[in-house]
């Protein structure tokens, strides 16, 4: 059996917005030389299955993930669950509910869009597969497939960006109640790169409930995190007690991220492995 680390906890498939199947993704990790890798796709397990073969295929550990969408107030933030069970009847409600308004959210910016550039929703759904949870980014490979922009950066500078005023939102729980359905579920929650900015990172009374729900760790080791954000999640980390993770956030060549730029070590996911009830690793 190979060792649960190094391991990168946080990447995506093509059942969300990652641009590899999950079997692929499996595939590039073991490539990459991580010893596991978590496929953490948008609100979904559908990749799962095809993810698990392939990780006895090529010998790598996969952690069973997914990344859920919350929301507190205006602001987007994301947990990362490991290894709950995939059909307990509340979360899976929770983001079915999601994922149908991420879709419904999906059509609505499509539409404002193509009254000022060709685009119709066909084109977004050439960009997905079969089951996909779809997002902002498959619109954004539209526009580039249209020509209308060169890559996905360039859409979220632009077009995608809030201020260009095709934004729509989409339905979300709060954090709280995201890490109450994850541990609720069996499941492990992590803060997926929540150091964006200072101003980003949730203040102490709100990162001390979370703690009290449940949360496990944060993920501090991102690429996206700022530095003075990561100084402040290291003292929250300290002061509750939380684990520290890091991941890629991998999607293919949807982002520039690479897998394995980040990762976490053995002694933390075996940690995660040993609170888990949801579901287990598969180890090769």
């Amino acid at each position: 059996m190979r060792a649960f680390g190094p391991a990168d906890l946080h990447a995506h498939s093509s059942v969300s917005d990652g641009t590899q199947p999950p079997a692929e993704v499996v595939a590039s990790a073991a490539r990459a030389g991580l010893a596991a890798v978590a496929i953490t796709d948008h609100d979904s397990t559908t990749g799962w299955a095809e993810a698990g073969v392939a990780a006895r295929e090529h010998g790598i550990v996969l952690i069973p993930g997914m990344e859920l969408s919350t929301r507190r107030d205006w602001a987007s933030v994301h947990l990362l669950g490991y290894l709950f069970d995939p059909e307990d009847i509340a979360l899976h409600a929770e983001t079915e509910r999601i994922r149908l308004d991420r879709l419904n959210r999906a059509e609505r910016m499509v539409a404002r869009i193509g009254d000022d550039y060709e685009l119709e929703w066909d084109d977004v759904l050439a960009q997905t597969v079969p089951g996909a949870t779809i997002g902002r980014p498959h619109i954004a490979d539209a526009l580039v497939a249209r020509g209308h922009v060169r890559d996905r950066g360039e859409a979220f500078e632009s077009i995608l960006h809030w201020r260009a005023g095709y934004f729509q939102p989409h339905y979300a729980p709060d954090p709280l109640e995201g890490v109450l359905l994850i541990r609720a579920a069996g499941g492990v929650p992590v803060l997926a790169h929540p150091g964006v900015s200072r101003e980003r990172v949730l203040p102490e009374r709100e990162m001390r409930e979370l703690v009290e729900a449940g949360l496990f760790g944060l993920e501090v080791g991102h690429r996206d995190n700022s530095e003075d954000g990561k100084r402040i999640l290291l003292r929250y980390a300290e002061k509750f007690g939380l684990a520290i993770t890091g991941s890629s956030d991998y999607h293919g060549a949807g982002k520039p991220n690479l897998l394995g730029e980040n990762t976490t070590p053995a002694d933390v996911v075996e940690r995660i492995v040993a609170e888990a009830t949801g579901s287990a690793p598969v180890v090769p």
